[in-house]
């Protein structure tokens, strides 16, 4: 890769730190759905909320159910976090996302270059592939790299707004997930459902 490449101009930030501050943001119950391991931990420590929804070995599915998510309710804002293992697993899900282009969704990449979870072996994002380059190559014309804290709250304040698809890289260090994400499929979908407006609570 370029040495020059906007990737490697990027601070090195912290996953959980991000999360925090994307969470900061939100004020009209957005929903936010978090893709599987560090990046659902982080979620959830960063604030529990109903209209979070926490994926349990699903991987690569955040923006896929995202998508679906923004679709069903136009209305809302919707968030998806992923990390860049997952999303090389399905990007398939971005030249969808891209022609649907649903005005409400915003995605963003945490990008440590490994499969943190599994032991963290190198992904193809760690040497050769460039995220965002790869989703503006897709179609999602809004697409870039956060270069620093103070520019992912930017880039989120700009996406709350938007008129179309938005995707933020963001690269992060090797640091775990703060917590874990209690592991119950039901009460995850049903309480996420009750933060949508579908489902009266349990």
């Amino acid at each position: 890769m370029n040495s020059a490449s906007p990737v490697r101009n990027t601070k090195v930030m912290n996953r959980f730190d991000l999360t925090s501050r994307l969470i900061a943001k939100l004020r009209n119950e957005e929903a936010v759905i978090g893709g599987i391991g560090n990046t659902n931990f982080d979620l959830w420590a960063a604030g529990h909320r109903p209209q979070n929804f926490y994926m349990l070995g699903s991987m690569g599915l955040a923006f896929p159910i995202a998508l679906g998510v923004a679709l069903a309710q136009p209305d809302r804002r919707v968030f998806a976090l992923e990390g860049d293992g997952s999303l090389l697993m399905q990007l398939g899900s971005l030249t969808t996302i891209a022609t649907l282009a649903p005005k409400n969704l915003t995605m963003v990449v945490m990008d440590n270059g490994i499969y943190q979870i599994t032991g963290a072996q190198p992904t193809p994002a760690a040497s050769v592939a460039d995220i965002v380059a790869i989703a503006v190559a897709s179609g999602l014309t809004n697409s870039s790299w956060a270069a620093d804290e103070e520019d992912f709250e930017r880039l989120i304040e700009e996406a709350l707004f938007a008129t179309g698809p938005v995707l933020i890289g963001a690269r992060i260090d090797d640091k775990p997930g703060n917590g874990t994400t209690r592991r119950d499929p039901v009460q995850i979908r049903e309480r996420f459902m009750h933060g949508m407006g579908v489902r009266e609570p349990l």
